[in-house]
């Protein structure tokens, strides 16, 4: 029992190993011969019941044609060629074959045949000892009593029935098996032309394994050519959308990489500058420790500057971080506020603190509510102010604009100043840009005051963009309504 199960485990691995086309053929072959010999055997039994009833037809006209002969004159009874025929006389249970008929040596098995026909017609099949089975048919031909009277008896054999339904197996198990290495033959060179799309489909995705995606996230190959019919070309459909997915999200994750090494980088070469500036500034005063106190003053001065700068762009980071990642301590923190009060005291501040700067701040006279973070959108509104001033020539107007505009609020905030080259404009929410291209403070900053708007504007729901020309750059900020 056990190496019959180690077979069975064997042969039902190679089987699953085997091709699909292999696995199918067979088992349309399986199938085949499966109602090859259901259809089979219906017929062998529908043959050999047919071939009985005639064989029984031609004993009973025979028998029927003999017996009015028989009751008038006594005679003997007809003789067919291979059957065998008898007239008994029945006396008590006790039959006796008359002369004349033919019957086989022993003829004990068809005397009791006779003795039964007394009653009545009887069909029977017997086996006769050294000549085989036999059908036998016996009917009364006179009765006075039951079990006594003469009865006619006749038995054909049924070698030539058997040999008959014999040679019809034999035909059917030939053409059957012809047919079915026809069909599995044959089965399968079509399989294989149907499942070639699929091949097809394999050397597809062997050509992207072998492909160096870290050199680039392009893959150079889809899934092409045609038939196979509906099923696989959907299959071929998806397979292309899907790679097409896994190239945009390795392209995705490349410029994310390289996004995340330049930001680095540059987060790097921001911190070493006030770092630098600190570490000199305190040599400077080590070495005039000594020295008048103005000087001493002057540079812990200094010291204090730079430290305020980089705490600025460290806090800066920071946010941008955490508005990347989603924590769990949320970034912002919404509540119903008049976005015309965070308006207004973002310019008081900016002409508390340039008070050489023209402002001009125009808001509704109704309130403007909307779901934010009030110390984020002053933060926004902070930094479009002080870009506005940084990037301009002193004395260049600015506005601040409040309106609501097909249900969401809008806050614009304009320069006169000399405006944005087009190339710069797709760049200008990039974390670390400047249009000069400085990594000076007094250029502009570190790089990271509309990147910070953006993300915090896109972390309320809303959209930030910028229009620029010469004489006119305007950063619109569209905030939506609560409904």
């Amino acid at each position: 029992m056990s190496r019959l199960g180690r077979w069975a485990r064997r042969w039902f691995g190679a089987w699953r190993a085997s091709r699909l086309g292999t696995r199918l053929a067979f088992g349309l072959g399986a199938l085949a011969l499966v109602v090859f010999a259901i259809v089979g055997t219906v017929t062998v039994s529908f043959m050999n019941g047919y071939l009985g009833r005639r064989l029984d037809e031609q004993l009973k006209t025979s028998q029927v044609a003999q017996v009015p002969d028989l009751r008038s004159s006594h005679g003997n009874p007809q003789t067919i060629y291979s059957w065998y025929s008898a007239v008994f006389e029945v006396d008590k249970g006790v039959a006796t074959p008359q002369p004349g008929g033919k019957l086989p040596s022993d003829a004990a098995t068809l005397a009791k045949v006779a003795v039964d026909a007394t009653r009545g017609d009887v069909f029977r099949t017997v086996y006769i000892d050294g000549a085989g089975i036999y059908r036998v048919r016996a009917c009364p031909v006179a009765t006075d009593q039951v079990d006594t009277g003469t009865v006619l008896l006749s038995a054909a054999p049924q070698a030539d029935l058997d040999n008959t339904v014999r040679q019809l197996v034999l035909v059917e198990v030939i053409a059957f098996l012809i047919a079915l290495a026809i069909l599995v033959v044959a089965g399968r060179l079509v399989l294989r032309r149907g499942l070639r799309p699929l091949s097809d489909m394999a050397g597809t995705a062997h050509d992207i394994a072998s492909h160096d995606l870290m050199a680039t996230a392009a893959l150079p190959v889809r899934a092409s050519g045609e038939g196979g019919g509906a099923e696989v070309q959907e299959l071929r459909t998806a397979f292309n959308l899907m790679l097409t997915h896994i190239e945009s999200s390795l392209a995705a994750r490349t410029a994310a990489n390289e996004r995340l090494r330049r930001f680095v980088a540059d987060a790097s070469h921001e911190l070493r500058t006030p770092l630098t500036s600190i570490r000199g500034y305190a040599d400077l005063f080590r070495y005039a420790a000594a020295n008048e106190p103005e000087e001493r003053e002057a540079h812990l001065s200094k010291i204090r500057e730079e430290t305020a700068r980089m705490s600025v762009l460290v806090d800066d980071l920071l946010l941008l971080a955490r508005l990347d990642a989603h924590d769990a301590e949320p970034p912002v923190r919404p509540e119903r506020i008049d976005l015309a009060d965070p308006a207004r005291a973002a310019a008081d501040a900016f002409r508390a603190g340039r008070p050489g700067r023209p402002l001009e701040i125009a808001v509704p006279a109704g309130p403007v509510e909307i779901d934010a973070d009030p110390v984020r959108l002053r933060q926004v509104l902070d930094n479009l102010l002080a870009n506005a001033a940084v990037h301009t020539p002193p004395g260049t107007a600015v506005s601040l604009a409040l309106t609501v505009e097909d249900g969401q609020a809008v806050v614009r905030v304009s320069d006169a100043g000399p405006g944005i080259a087009a190339e710069d404009q797709r760049r200008i929410f990039d974390r670390f840009f400047r249009v000069d291209n400085s990594r000076t403070r007094s250029a502009g900053g570190t790089g990271l005051g509309l990147s910070v708007v953006q993300s915090l504007v896109v972390e309320h729901g809303g959209t930030v963009e910028v229009a620029s020309e010469p004489g006119r750059t305007t950063f619109t900020v569209r905030l939506p309504l609560p409904s």
